[in-house]
C-alpha cells in the first residue's frame, strides 16, 4: 500500500474508519470523508500518518465532484456508506421507509463511484486501480424482515460483475459483512441489541459477533490484491450457511 492515495466515504467510525486505520498503517495516503466534521477530526487524529479529512455529502453530485478534484488522482475508493432504513416484514414494510433506505445507501454508491471514474488511476499502483463497495449479508441471507436490506444491498452486489468487466482494468469488488458490531446496530434498545448479537452468534459457525476490524481485513485485502475483481467477498462469519 505504500505510496497509493486511498479514498474512504464513510471513514469516519465503524468500518471505515478500521479499514483507514489498516491502510494506512501500511503505508498508504488516506483521504476520509464524513458527514459529521467533529467524528471526522477525531477519526483523523486516531488514524495517524497521511491523512486527510473532508465533510462531505455523498448524495450531492457537486460535492462529490469537488471532493474527489481535491484528492489530485486516486489508486483506490472503498464505499462504506450506510444506512439504516428498509427493515421489517414485507407485510407492513413501510414503502417509504424502504425507499429511504435506497436513498441512504443505492445511491450515494453510484454517486460517489461515478464522479469519481475519472480521478481513479487504474495502472499507477502495483495493485491497479480499484473500487470496493461495502454491502451486507442481508442480500444472500435469509432472514425474516430483511427483505428491504436484501433489495438495496442486493442491488449492488448484482452490478459488481458487470462493472468489473466494464471499467477494466479499473477492479471493481464488493464486501459483504455479516452482524458487525458498531455503532449501526446502536439504533435498537441495548437489550434488544444484546439479544440478537448473541442469537446471531449461537448459530454463527465462527460463534461470534464479527468486528469492524475482521471487514478492514477483508477490504484491504480486495483493495491489495491486483488479481481479485468481479467478487463479492463474504465476510460474515458463515452466518449464511446455517
Amino acid at each position: 500500500m505504500k505510496g497509493t492515495r486511498i479514498a474512504i466515504l464513510g471513514g469516519s467510525s465503524g468500518i471505515g474508519l478500521a479499514a483507514a486505520q489498516l491502510l494506512a498503517g501500511r503505508g498508504a495516503e488516506i483521504w476520509i470523508a464524513g458527514r459529521d466534521a467533529a467524528k471526522l477530526a477525531a477519526a483523523a487524529k486516531s488514524i495517524g500518518g497521511h491523512v486527510q479529512a473532508r465533510q462531505v455529502d455523498a448524495t450531492s453530485r457537486a460535492a462529490m465532484e469537488t471532493f474527489f478534484a481535491e484528492t489530485g488522482g486516486l489508486d483506490h475508493l472503498v464505499l462504506t456508506l450506510s444506512g439504516g432504513d428498509g427493515a421489517g416484514p414485507i407485510a407492513d414494510l413501510d414503502l417509504a421507509n424502504l425507499r429511504k433506505g435506497f436513498e441512504a445507501k443505492f445511491w450515494p454508491h453510484l454517486n460517489a463511484a461515478q464522479a469519481a471514474l475519472k480521478h481513479l488511476r487504474p495502472a499507477h499502483a502495483a495493485s491497479g486501480g480499484s473500487i470496493t463497495f461495502v454491502t451486507a449479508a442481508s442480500a444472500g441471507g435469509h432472514l425474516p424482515g430483511t427483505s428491504g436490506l436484501a433489495a438495496i444491498n442486493g442491488a449492488l452486489n448484482a452490478m459488481v460483475p458487470v462493472l468489473a468487466v466494464e471499467l477494466k482494468p479499473l477492479r471493481v469488488n464488493a464486501v459483504s459483512p455479516g452482524a458487525i458490531d458498531t455503532a449501526w446496530w446502536d439504533r435498537w434498545p441495548a437489550e434488544q441489541k444484546a439479544a440478537l448479537f448473541a442469537d446471531l452468534a449461537t448459530t454463527s459457525p465462527v460463534g461470534r459477533i464479527g468486528r469492524a476490524e475482521d471487514v478492514a481485513d477483508a477490504i484491504a485485502f480486495v483493495v491489495g490484491n491486483g488479481f481479485v475483481t468481479g467478487q463479492i467477498v463474504q465476510c460474515d462469519g458463515g452466518i449464511q450457511l446455517r
